[in-house]
């Protein structure tokens, strides 16, 4: 029985210093961040020099070749790049759309959808047709849809606490509908922008085309036109719009992920990774989508590596070419790690925005250790305000990983979802509308996750 109680109270005893250890490291990466931190001069440079960074562009190569030395200058272990060959999309002059009723014309803000074609030389006019869903296509059928110019415009729900899960559930208007309408003999498609902010900007995106279908040009329209489009629609039947947009898709083009790594003193062939993407849409600077998850990542490998911090496991930064149209940065980084035999332990995705910090949503972890994780982790991370750790979590760039490693544990990190989609896609995705301790506070909240699992597993 003595031996039993000696070896409880020992066992309290070393998990006690444990987390006061812990407790401290956590302390320490935060005082680095916040005194010392770089993301927020590195965006900077990202943004303003650099700018918008769509694939296959000559911005994205400049970001390429600056995000490789930006490492090196950091001394981690290895710094490499990944080859892989991107979609190349132009979007052209800017585009043109007008609200035609009789001799009345109303110019709208639109902007070309990601890969859509153009429309012709001289633009396309013809009736319009709102719905609300894909499947009302499906009601309305050819003969009510064909030679005419669908209008999709659904708009968020605003009861969704978290914006993500409103984006989730009007998104397929814009990825899918342009598809599902040419079935129909719809001649274009516009797209209502995905934010629930009523204002004049609209949000670009990614819209994919069904393999020998028709591809029919497609815009998204600002939330303001969409509701003066939507009323005046609803006053006559007689209304037509007008849009011309000067598109188009150049051959695939060479690019690359960039890599950093600090190499495991244990498992050096064990890997946490934490990354976002380097491309970012053409209409501004790509500065929360995703230049804030890409500087966040980079400053996790800094703060560990400006603490003298060795790791267990390596880990590594990595910057994914080509989310935002194609996911071809994912898909490669997944399958050179399964060709090189590597073991991802977590990965960390960080897209949403450079945003007050909140917590994580993990994917690949039991419901039992996700208690754990959160009887665990939760007080170390509370006095940060990243202790939401919720079951559901990962990204687009780091989804692959799953396919080829069913071991890994996706992770997403979940910065405050208010504003996001307020920005996301537009021209306002600027430096400007970043907030430095916000940022920091991310950079921070990573680092010492990713302290954690490299030091406990899960």
């Amino acid at each position: 029985m003595k031996l039993k109680l000696t070896l409880l109270f020992s066992l309290v005893l070393t998990t006690t210093l444990l987390k006061a250890q812990d407790s401290l490291m956590i302390r320490k990466i935060y005082d680095e961040e916040l005194v010392n931190g770089q993301c927020y001069g590195n965006l900077h440079y990202l943004c303003k020099n650099i700018g918008q960074r769509i694939s296959g562009s000559a911005n994205a190569q400049k970001a390429i070749v600056w995000g490789e030395k930006l490492m090196k200058s950091y001394g981690f272990d290895t710094v490499f790049l990944q080859p892989v060959m991107v979609p190349h999309w132009v979007r052209g002059a800017k585009e043109e759309g007008v609200i035609i009723q009789g001799k009345n014309r109303v110019p709208v803000h639109i902007a070309a959808l990601g890969m859509t074609v153009a429309t012709p030389k001289n633009g396309l006019t013809a009736a319009i047709i709102e719905v609300h869903s894909l499947k009302q296509l499906d009601t309305l059928g050819e003969k009510a849809i064909k030679g005419k110019i669908v209008f999709f415009n659904r708009p968020f729900d605003p009861r969704f606490i978290e914006t993500i899960q409103a984006y989730g559930t009007a998104g397929d208007q814009r990825f899918a509908g342009p598809a599902a309408a040419a079935k129909y003999g719809a001649v274009g498609v516009i797209v209502r922008s995905l934010t629930e902010s009523l204002d004049i900007y609209p949000h670009t995106g990614a819209t994919l085309y069904v393999k020998d279908g028709v591809n029919i040009p497609a815009a998204a329209i600002s939330t303001i036109d969409a509701n003066k489009l939507s009323s005046m629609l609803k006053g006559s039947a007689s209304i037509k719009f007008y849009f011309k947009q000067n598109c188009q898709t150049l051959p695939d083009a060479p690019s690359f992920n960039v890599i950093g790594e600090m190499k495991g003193t244990e498992h050096p062939n064990s890997f946490i990774i934490v990354g976002g993407h380097l491309d970012s849409w053409d209409l501004a600077e790509g500065a929360h989508d995703d230049g804030t998850g890409i500087m966040q990542s980079v400053e996790v490998l800094r703060i560990l590596k400006v603490m003298g911090y060795k790791p267990k496991n390596s880990i590594r930064a990595v910057f994914f070419i080509n989310e935002e149209n194609g996911d071809r940065g994912g898909d490669k980084y997944a399958e050179l790690a399964a060709q090189n035999k590597e073991e991802h332990i977590a990965a960390i995705e960080t897209d949403l925005g450079g945003f007050t910090p909140r917590g994580f949503g993990f994917d690949g972890v039991s419901a039992t250790t996700l208690q754990n994780i959160n009887n665990n982790w939760g007080k170390l991370l509370a006095p940060y305000g990243s202790n939401v750790l919720v079951a559901g979590g990962g990204g687009s760039d780091i989804g692959p990983l799953k396919e080829k490693s069913k071991q890994v544990v996706l992770i997403g990190y979940l910065p405050d979802s208010q504003r996001y989609f307020d920005v996301h896609h537009t021209p306002n995705d600027v430096f400007e509308n970043v907030n430095k301790r916000e940022l920091e506070l991310g950079a921070a909240s990573m680092a010492a996750l990713i302290y954690l699992i490299d030091q406990h597993g899960f």
